[in-house]
């Protein structure tokens, strides 16, 4: 993702994973392709769609980091009942 958003590789932050933290996230789509299904774009192309879409759309998502979604949330929805 650096690479796609012109960013340097000094920014990865290694951290310590958890035990078993991988696999509970791991996808295998070896059952649905057998039935037939194959994706219609490779992993790194749709990485890079994913990428170059919020670079384009950004002002759908900078009002999420401004806290202006959360004040229009707190507005217009109740909290739940606990």
């Amino acid at each position: 993702m650096l690479d796609l958003m012109r960013l340097p590789r000094d920014l990865i932050e290694y951290v310590a994973d958890r035990p078993g933290h991988d696999y509970r996230y791991a996808l295998d789509i070896a059952r649905i392709t057998h039935l037939g299904w194959e994706p219609r774009v490779s992993f790194a192309e749709g990485l890079e769609r994913t990428v170059r879409w919020y670079q384009d759309h950004q002002d759908w998502w900078r009002p999420l980091k401004s806290g202006e979604y959360w004040e229009f949330y707190r507005q217009n929805y109740r909290p739940l009942p606990r």
